[in-house]
């Protein structure tokens, strides 16, 4: 594997792990994987609800949250943490602003276009930003806006497949629709982005996620033009990952049939574990009868048949009969729990060994 170079970052590991919240990717997972090499990312989402004892106002205790975790993971690794920032959150700018300030060496950005980042990033700061698209339409957008609207170039570009975990940026009907697979896409959006490069005079390597999986699956794809691929749900099952044991049990238990999508209340598809929580919510849950947090722009309480922060923290603290667990589409292959270290020297044996049968046999 070539290091994977953002600006003056350096990851010599090029696996970027995956913002999941609420609470599953804190300073715990994001500081192992930092430590061996890879870019460790915190995911901002819920830590009012994680951290409602320093104070009952959801975003004062999401700021405090975002600061502890920072310096916590610094203090445990020198390596590269970012940051995970959804514009759909109703404090995507106190968030982000918090990022900077307590200098995350990079913020990445998704659950919509995040069309107006820069202009939150002051003069003379440091930390990289890396919106998250899921097509090559929506990175020339958001490149073109950047550049002409504050003179800046996204200092790498995600892109996410259909088979991401979490919620998703597709409607239901592209998810199984071959054109929109992220083996499709990426080759898209190197295209777009390499003329935009050429254009600008700028280099914004491409970090691909969504279903990756084992070290052949990283092969296959840095080998269609991205630079570094983005990984959630493999480090789930991890001892260092911040979430409840319950929580990795309940990928070591599912099945291929148990991986489902479902109709968030955020108003888009989200792929998730089936479980006894799910199955009330199709059966006609209760709706909450008001919003405690107020955490998600696009969430609608007088629709909503439950409260999704609620549900994804109470996942996250183990209480999976009042939660869920969001997954990617390859949970049901998790076997067992390992540390970070043996994890990451698993994915560059597989591909080391994938690397060498095509260089000896070619391609299959």
């Amino acid at each position: 594997m070539k290091p994977l170079k953002i600006g003056n970052l350096c990851a010599p590991t090029p696996i970027v792990q995956g913002g999941m919240g609420v609470g599953i990717s804190l300073s715990g997972l994001a500081s192992a994987v930092a430590c061996e090499g890879g870019i460790g990312v915190i995911s901002s989402a819920g830590l009012g609800a994680i951290y409602r004892d320093y104070s009952t106002d959801y975003r004062e205790a999401s700021i405090w949250g975002l600061r502890q975790e920072l310096r916590k993971a610094r203090e445990a690794t020198r390596g590269i943490i970012g940051v995970n920032v959804m514009v759909a959150m109703s404090n995507f700018a106190d968030m982000v602003r918090t990022a900077v300030a307590e200098k995350a060496d990079i913020i990445f950005s998704g659950a919509g276009l995040p069309l107006n980042l820069p202009s939150l990033l002051p003069e003379g700061a440091k930390t990289k930003l890396a919106p998250i698209v899921s097509s090559a339409r929506a990175a020339a957008l958001l490149c073109r806006k950047w550049f002409s609207e504050y003179k800046y170039t996204p200092d790498a570009i995600v892109v996410e497949g259909p088979k991401a975990g979490g919620h998703l940026g597709y409607k239901e009907e592209q998810l199984a629709d071959p054109r929109f697979a992220l083996e499709s896409i990426v080759p898209e959006v190197v295209a777009e982005v390499k003329a935009f490069e050429a254009e600008h005079g700028c280099r914004i390597p491409v970090i691909a996620g969504g279903g990756i999986y084992t070290g052949e699956d990283i092969y296959r794809i840095l080998a269609l033009g991205a630079e570094g691929v983005q990984m959630g749900t493999r480090f789930v099952t991890t001892e260092e990952c911040d979430a409840d044991p319950a929580f990795k049990q309940s990928y070591l238990d599912a099945t291929e049939a148990d991986i489902e999508i479902i109709r968030s209340p955020v108003g888009m598809p989200g792929r998730a574990i089936r479980n006894s929580f799910l199955d009330r919510v199709k059966e006609g849950l209760k709706r909450p009868k008001a919003c405690p947090f107020d955490c998600i722009k696009t969430c609608d309480v007088t629709h909503s048949p439950y409260c999704i922060m609620l549900a994804l923290y109470n996942a996250f603290r183990g209480k999976l009969q009042n939660g869920y667990a969001f997954c990617g589409s390859n949970a049901w292959r998790a076997d067992k729990i390992q540390s970070v270290r043996e994890l990451i020297a698993t994915l560059r044996s597989e591909y080391d060994n994938f690397s060498l049968r095509e260089s000896l046999f070619g391609a299959k």
